[in-house]
């Protein structure tokens, strides 16, 4: 099927629209045979384009790990996109500052970061996961849509680079520091997102698959069938899906996440033109 399609100029459609921060129409309008796993072959392109000049790959962000969420945009499963070192950023006593001049459409994620001191195993559970990630931390993704409206299928958004913009990290705490109830407080910590000091909405660890560790072994799962292996590698950031819904963001706001039922640190992040 993917051989009727021209996914080069997919991808450099979407590299540029990217680059540029400008919108397009979905390629799923222009070609309707175009699937989720000739997708994962534009994002790739893009993926080496960027690498190639000099970029460094950094982590997977996962989305659509809130099932409320597929039906709406066509989605079956989660989706995953790549992370670099100019897309992550660790807040300063956290907090920090995030320029919108750089995204399209951009909209705010609380999440929960996991950095991965060694590759996790393919077929990795839960217990196997715990022992290779050395730290969490509660983080901010920062989310767009090339395309106008937010309104796209599953394999626009896995074209997209899976949306992702941004990812600001908090204070870091070793997963170890939460001792025999990691897991447990993992799924039923709590997470309010504040809009300068008013409450949007409220959310919860199992928001994520049931627990961001679940939403990360499902990834390890999805990758390990993928045509093109990307398996998660030592010293990756996974941010592991957001805990509330997405909800857009204007200069001038400050937003804060504030978590209860875990050990980790309030952030907040002002944004500006």
């Amino acid at each position: 099927m993917t051989n009727r399609i021209d996914i080069n100029s997919i991808a450099a459609r979407l590299q540029d629209a990217q680059d540029t921060a400008r919108q397009i129409a979905t390629v799923t309008s222009q070609e309707p045979a175009f699937t989720v796993a000739a997708a994962y072959e534009a994002a790739d392109l893009v993926h080496q384009a960027r690498l190639a000049q000099g970029t460094v790959a950094a982590g997977r962000k996962i989305g659509f790990t809130n099932a409320a969420m597929w039906a709406r945009y066509g989605v079956e499963e989660p989706v995953w996109g790549h992370m670099y070192d100019r897309t992550i950023a660790y807040l300063e006593n956290s907090q920090g500052e995030c320029s919108l001049a750089r995204f399209a459409e951009p909209k705010i994620e609380p999440e929960i970061a996991l950095h991965f001191h060694s590759a996790p195993p393919e077929d990795a559970g839960i217990a196997e996961l715990m022992d290779c990630i050395d730290w969490i931390a509660p983080a901010f993704e920062i989310v767009q849509s090339h395309y106008p409206g937010w309104q796209f299928n599953a394999a626009d958004a896995v074209a997209d680079g899976g949306l992702h913009g941004m990812l600001f990290v908090g204070e870091r705490a070793s997963l170890a520091a939460l001792g025999d109830q990691a897991l447990e407080q993992l799924a039923s910590c709590s997470v309010a997102l504040l809009c300068n000091g008013a409450v949007r909405e409220t959310g919860k660890g199992a928001n994520a698959l049931g627990n961001p560790l679940a939403a990360m072994a499902h990834l390890i799962a999805v990758i390990a069938t993928q045509a093109i292996r990307r398996p998660i590698q030592a010293n990756e950031i996974v941010t592991t899906g957001t805990l509330t819904a997405a909800f857009a963001v204007s200069a001038g706001e400050v937003w804060k996440m504030e978590l209860k039922g875990i050990a980790l640190r309030d952030i907040a992040l002002t944004f500006t033109d």
